[in-house]
């Protein structure tokens, strides 16, 4: 009888439904609309909201992928992690980032996991940080991909302790194509002549960069090499480094900003080429410590050429209070008028005071405060 109604029927309306013009004794049907989802917030919204310190936007977002009637399993995945240590603001942090993990499994999907990074000599600090930065370690397969790509990495770097190293800092060594995306790029490094030693260094201390997509690290490598930089020698890794971090326009500011100094483009490669860090340092570390090598110090800009390192040294707590104790060690005659400054500069902060502080007895005391307090300067 009723299938003359209107299919369509507007949300949260009232919508009017005539009768068939042959049907004479039924009158105006007015009918109200009640939607199916309501206004009021479902339960997994209100669980993230409550729970893991969800935005409401942030938990409506998270709950189109993530659904649940009651707290039983998500509970479960909270209390794990507050068993092994971890805090409700760490809890909440890792469930934002990754909000599928409040369906896992704790006992089959995440304890096997901490307990494989714990066997490998992760403490519990290391274990929270990388997994509040990459949650997504927690939903991969032990045996197919994190087992297998911590091993690769240890038969390349030789010990638990480099590669713990590594993956503390960048973890997503662990989940990236290692047999195809990083096994090309150390490859290329070795066809290029880079020692297995530079690798090392490079994937120890700088782990991102391997993962670089393989059409922009070959890029990279050739750019390096057209510079004249042997792949010998360690700064070509460090070299590699650098030219990552940059597009051209940055490259070409920083060469600016180096030839306001007087700099020649050719003294700036040579620099580039010694220690690639002075690339590093932004435009405006780079014009601080130039103003304060040349015209606070009166060294000529040429020092950089051969001491590219003191571009990459704190200016104000390390350039400035050494300066400070040189300086009043040349006005008591304790040292040359003609000292190279870079030397101090350079040193270890324990060869700093051995050399330049402890020796002068009469003046330790003095000497340990002004440097103290040049130290203690805000910066």
């Amino acid at each position: 009888m009723l299938n003359f109604l209107y299919k369509t029927i507007h949300h949260g309306s009232y919508c009017t439904l005539r009768s068939p013009r042959n049907y004479k004794t039924l009158p105006f049907l007015t009918l109200r609309y009640i939607s199916n989802t309501s206004n009021q917030p479902s339960f997994t919204i209100s669980y993230l909201i409550t729970t893991c310190g969800f935005s409401r936007e942030g938990a409506i977002s998270a709950s189109k992928s993530v659904k649940f009637e009651t707290p039983d399993k998500a509970d479960l995945v909270i209390s794990f992690f507050k068993h092994h240590g971890f805090s409700q603001t760490q809890i909440s942090s890792i469930i934002r980032r990754y909000p599928p993990l409040l369906l896992s499994n704790p006992q089959k999907t995440l304890l096997p996991k901490l307990e494989f990074f714990q066997s490998k000599g992760f403490t519990s600090s290391d274990i929270v940080m990388i997994l509040n930065r990459n949650p997504k370690l927690l939903k991969r397969s032990l045996k197919n991909q994190i087992i297998p790509s911590f091993d690769f990495f240890w038969n390349l770097l030789g010990t638990d302790e480099k590669t713990v190293i590594a993956i503390r800092r960048f973890s997503g060594i662990l989940v990236e194509k290692v047999d195809t995306l990083v096994v090309t790029n150390v490859n290329l490094l070795r066809e290029n002549g880079v020692r297995e030693s530079g690798i090392c260094t490079l994937i120890t201390n700088w782990p991102r960069v391997i993962t670089t997509k393989q059409v922009r690290f070959k890029e990279i490598v050739e750019e390096v090499k057209e510079m004249g930089i042997n792949p010998l020698r360690r700064s070509f890794v460090r070299a590699v480094l650098a030219i990552r971090g940059m597009n051209k326009s940055t490259w070409e500011r920083k060469v600016n900003a180096y030839k306001r100094w007087g700099l020649s483009e050719d003294e700036i490669l040579v620099a580039f080429a010694k220690n690639p860090c002075c690339f590093r340092a932004s435009e405006d570390k780079i014009m601080r410590v130039m103003d304060f090598l040349v015209n606070k110090m009166g060294l000529e800009a040429s020092v950089i050429v051969q001491c590219p390192t003191l571009i990459s040294l704190t200016l104000e707590k390390r350039l400035i209070p050494r300066a400070s104790v040189i300086q009043f060690l040349q006005s008591k005659g304790l040292v040359k008028k003609n000292f190279y400054f870079p030397t101090a500069f350079e040193h270890v902060e324990e060869l700093f005071l051995q050399r330049f502080v402890l020796p002068n007895k009469e003046e330790a005391s003095e000497l340990l405060q002004l440097y103290q307090e040049k130290m203690d300067l805000p910066e």
